[in-house]
């Protein structure tokens, strides 16, 4: 008997453990990613948020799923868009995606993550979540007010979208450089914060809250805090009007057929883009059992077919919009319009105060940001723009330039972002059909074979 429930638990362990193949030699211009296993609910987004995680660029790929059994097809190249040769990462990436790290919160120790500090990660931090309407000059508050809390910031992400905020902030005591432990002491900076958040017209509200010591995966839980805050809800007529219907083109269509719901998503490509659109479509508890993504020149194609965990497919009007929409506010999220500043300088107690403090003196507002602290060196990431959203004004980037100091506080050109419009024909006219997505889906595969 016990022979036999070893026996069964060897078989077990066999059929869901992923079997991974990469391969160099079959496209001459990047190296093709294997991942067969048995199939369950989100390994789609698992497999690619190891692969993102690797600072790995995902040029195109299939996926099908059929029965109990799944398959991904990935092709992949570094950040400067070449094949992998790197020994170490190739076998990060058979090990990550072979089992060994396969999981959310294993996998966020990236190849180029910077949550594997030099501390030993994010333990020994305090997180904080928190989400509200976004104003001009918001985060210079909120740091303000952990500065004045003697809490240190040593990691931080910030996304903003359709007027709202959402932020994971992680602390350290400033005396001790620890945690901070104190229930009640945690208690006040929450209320503190809520308080800023809150401000004098926030008739949504604002929430502030401890993180999970078993947080999921940071990228996927800013998501997870924007969705929960209804982000993608349109707060009037006219900004729906003007918004990016016209910028990312999404399409649910029902194949009746054979019971798939197809989603379509076109935009402009960049970076993890394809992690942002699987995470929402995983979180929202659907199930994707065939797809194909890839890119043309600079704009990005994605196709999912995709049922409910009960295996229906989407069966209203309104669930087909409210998909269309959550997808459109996860594309948009991460490509916040503005100029990139990039900071570094060694860290002290209330920097972030100051610079954002600077930003908020010139005008400028902040609508994405990351904060990396590393052995008292401060990386930081803004994306800024003008208190309405619009281009900032030159003389105000150069002004909090010469404060800061050239040294430290560098523009970067070309990461500046400003629009996702969609110029193609196809995009003007924002319209999908079956047949089309279908024959591209064809066409991908094709390409799968021949990488030309």
């Amino acid at each position: 008997m016990e022979l036999a429930d070893e026996y069964q638990k060897l078989v077990n362990r066999m059929m869901n453990t992923p079997r991974v193949v990469i391969d160099n030699a079959v496209c001459a211009t990047a190296t093709v990613v294997r991942v067969n296993s048995a199939r369950k609910h989100g390994m789609l987004l698992e497999a690619v948020q190891v692969l993102t995680d690797l600072g790995l660029t995902i040029q195109k790929g299939y996926i099908s799923s059929d029965g109990r059994w799944f398959m991904d097809v990935f092709h992949v190249v570094d950040g400067r868009g070449h094949k992998l040769v790197d020994s170490t990462l190739l076998s990060r990436i058979d090990r990550s995606l072979g089992g060994e790290a396969w999981s959310p919160s294993s996998a966020e120790d990236g190849y180029n993550n910077h949550d594997d500090g030099d501390d030993g990660g994010l333990a020994g931090l305090t997180g904080l979540e928190l989400t509200g309407t976004d104003r001009p000059g918001l985060l210079s508050e909120v740091f303000a007010v952990l500065r004045d809390l003697e809490c240190d910031v040593v990691e931080a992400k910030v996304w903003t979208h359709n007027g709202r905020i959402a932020s994971l902030i992680f602390v350290k005591d400033h005396d001790s450089g620890s945690l901070i432990a104190d229930a009640h002491r945690v208690h006040r900076i929450e209320g503190r914060l809520r308080n800023v958040l809150s401000g004098d017209h926030d008739v949504r509200g604002a929430k502030t809250t401890v993180a999970s010591p078993t947080m999921t995966h940071s990228d996927r839980r800013l998501h997870q805090l924007m969705f929960a805050d209804r982000d993608y809800e349109r707060v009037s007529s006219n900004e729906a009007s003007s918004s990016s219907s016209s910028k990312v083109l999404i399409s649910v269509q029902n194949w009746t057929e054979r019971g798939y719901s197809v989603v379509s998503v076109q935009c402009r490509d960049r970076p993890k883009l394809l992690f942002d659109v699987v995470c929402t479509l995983t979180d929202m508890e659907y199930v994707v059992f065939h797809g194909t993504f890839g890119t043309d020149a600079d704009r990005a194609y994605q196709e999912f077919y995709i049922r409910h965990m009960d295996g229906s497919p989407i069966s209203s009007e309104a669930e087909r919009q409210r998909v269309i929409q959550c997808l459109q506010a996860a594309v948009e999220r991460r490509a916040s319009e503005g100029m990139r500043l990039e900071l570094s300088m060694p860290d002290r107690k209330g920097l972030l105060a100051d610079v954002t403090r600077t930003f908020r003196e010139n005008g400028l507002s902040v609508t994405r940001a990351e904060i990396t602290t590393k052995s008292g060196e401060a990386k930081n990431e803004f994306c800024v723009a003008d208190t309405n959203g619009q281009p900032p004004d030159r003389r105000a980037i150069h002004a909090v330039i010469e404060w800061i100091g050239k040294d430290h506080l560098k523009l970067n050109e070309q990461r500046m972002v400003w629009s996702f419009q969609d110029p193609s024909p196809e995009g003007a006219a924002g319209v999908f059909s079956l047949g089309n997505l279908v024959m591209r889906n064809l066409y991908y595969l094709g390409l799968i074979k021949s990488c030309s």
